[in-house]
């Protein structure tokens, strides 16, 4: 009898060590499965930081877009960026100027540029279009995250507010 006991309890401690190792399997698989997730997801968001951009928006763009990119002298941007492409929009953000100004004046740098911005916005020179950030070092050093802040708001993404940084 007390044979059969060692063998019973040899085979209960196997078996409830099996058990512990196949739950823990499974625990790790589950990680590895949601890693995978997160990784994907992260994969399919546009480079660039959507807090950054959003500052960037703030400080260059809402004045004429809005402080939510929902339009105000400037179009609402959130349809017309939620199917663009990022080169697309950074060819358009960037080297875009449709105003009807001599070519003197719209390649103008410095203050007086800043000053033809703010005559164009406040409409009391040339047409009102979107202006060349181009020569914007702000602008142009967070163009991805400009893209990614808006892409983040034409999905639904992010929010009217401000972002997590």
């Amino acid at each position: 009898m007390p044979k059969l006991f060692k063998i019973s309890r040899t085979v209960l401690v196997l078996g409830a060590g099996f058990a512990f190792a196949a739950a823990l399997t499974g625990c790790t698989v589950e990680v590895q499965n949601r890693q995978a997730a997160q990784e994907l997801a992260q994969a399919s968001k546009p480079p660039g930081s959507v807090y950054t951009g959003w500052r960037v928006f703030q400080e260059k763009c809402a004045r004429c877009h809005g402080p939510a990119a929902t339009g105000g002298e400037g179009p609402n941007l959130l349809p017309i960026v939620g199917g663009m492409s990022s080169s697309r929009f950074v060819g358009l953000v960037l080297t875009r100027y449709d105003w009807a100004l001599p070519a003197t004046q719209a390649n103008s740098t410095g203050a007086a540029r800043e000053a033809l911005i703010d005559s164009v916005v406040q409409r009391r020179e040339g047409a009102i279009a979107m202006p060349e950030w181009q020569g914007e070092p702000r602008v142009n050093a967070h163009i991805a995250d400009l893209y990614a802040y808006l892409v983040a708001r034409s999905n639904g993404a992010q929010g009217t507010g401000r972002p997590v940084q």
